[in-house]
């Protein structure tokens, strides 16, 4: 067969071996047929490029045998991408507690840890005490350290994506452009003793919006979530891909001022913020001032599943609140899902959210809204950090380079 022009990659010129893998990986192009009839190449060159990628370890050959090549001749074997050649690690840091998991490079989670991790105890120790936990999922996994290729974390502020450090995160104090990449690479290297890998950080709420799209709406093409705890935040998944904004400051809707809230303070410093009062630690500080022991978002929790009869009214009137500040977020962004998540996702919430919601909303944004509570519940930032290491590490721009550091 001659060859013809190679149809171009991302990068602008013939494909890539990262590109090649990418339609594997996708499903697109299964086949060494397949590959050659989307990107134009040569049968000699897409050999030569898979060689590579099986060389490194991050194909193998379908177990489902030989099927039909697109080109004709011979049955082609099937290709698909060899998710146990490597793990992720994953974090999602909350306020007062922690949550850690060994992931497959698919999401499934291998083995997981809670326990209590307190955010204002400060990076230093918080992140060191993480690499100790990973070190120990390891093993209760049966993984090599050196089987890892990244690490995910989530944290509950916002997070500039160049850089990977947060920016005046309001619930984060010592925080604020704090080296967490830096820090966490440290300590996993300290208590494995292995080479440092990369480590990626996001927004506990972006990467929760993107485990929950990817696993349950991979088709929905705007997709909000919003996660009330302690705090408020909402993430945003647009054509598969996080929405951040400018600098990571996109879905903070929980600073959004509203009338309700003029005399209350936030932990930011305002007055009248949407989480200073329809928050789950609003909640709580209004239940303590009622006589009724809440110090947290994670006690309001406990205290709805007891049906707890203030905590399902203060829930339902928090709903509300935010329910009338989402009504402009489903107007301006017209999501076909708007997920509620975190600790007061539950039916009087979601009530109070669908009463204002609905009440102010145009008919037009909301005729095909679908408004749901979580499907992953308190894994889904675990799935989305996972997610967002696989995605970086074996986008095709990196797979070349990372081909070129093994000599492959």
């Amino acid at each position: 067969m001659t060859g013809r022009p190679g149809r171009t990659g991302k990068g602008g010129g013939q494909a890539s071996a990262g590109d090649l893998l990418e339609l594997v990986r996708s499903g697109r192009a299964t086949t060494r047929g397949a590959l050659q009839q989307a990107t134009g190449l040569s049968r000699a060159t897409v050999g030569q490029r898979l060689d590579r990628l099986f060389r490194a370890g991050w194909l193998r050959e379908g177990a489902g045998g030989p099927v039909d090549s697109p080109l004709g001749g011979r049955p082609s074997i099937t290709l698909e991408f060899d998710d146990e050649h490597a793990v992720v690690l994953a974090a999602d840091l909350d306020t007062r507690h922690a949550r850690a998991a060994v992931l497959s490079l698919t999401g499934e989670i291998h083995a997981e840890h809670t326990g209590t991790l307190v955010i204002e105890d400060g990076p230093e120790a918080v992140l060191g005490e993480l690499g100790r936990w990973f070190a120990e999922l390891l093993e209760k996994a049966g993984h090599r350290a050196d089987m890892v290729c990244g690490i995910g974390l989530a944290v509950p502020g916002p997070v500039d994506n160049g850089t990977g450090r947060v920016v005046q995160p309001p619930i984060m104090p010592g925080w604020d452009g704090y080296d967490i990449r830096g820090r966490l690479a440290r300590a996993f290297t300290d208590h494995t003793g292995t080479a440092e890998v990369p480590v990626l950080v996001d927004n506990d709420a972006n990467l929760m919006a993107y485990g929950e799209q990817r696993t349950s709406w991979p088709d929905c093409s705007a997709f909000v979530l919003v996660k009330v705890s302690t705090g408020i935040g909402a993430g945003v998944v647009v054509d598969g891909s996080v929405y951040r904004g400018f600098d990571g400051g996109a879905g903070d809707i929980g600073h959004i001022r509203v009338p309700e809230g003029a005399g209350a303070l936030c932990r930011c410093g305002s007055y009248g913020c949407l989480a200073a009062v329809a928050s789950g630690g609003a909640v709580a500080r209004r239940l303590a001032e009622s006589g009724v022991p809440a110090a947290s978002g994670s006690d309001v929790r406990d205290l709805l599943a007891a049906g707890h009869p203030e905590a399902v009214g203060l829930a339902r009137e928090a709903g509300r609140r935010v329910g009338d500040v989402l009504a402009t977020v489903v107007t301006l962004l017209n999501p076909g899902v708007l997920m509620i998540a975190g600790d007061l996702a539950g039916t009087p919430f979601l009530t109070g959210v669908r009463e204002l919601l609905y009440q102010r909303a145009l008919p037009r944004s909301t005729a095909r809204l679908e408004v749901v509570t979580s499907r992953l519940g308190e894994r889904a930032a675990l799935v989305g950090a996972g997610a967002l290491v696989v995605e970086h590490l074996y986008a095709p721009e990196r797979v070349e380079e990372r081909l070129r550091a093994m000599g492959v």
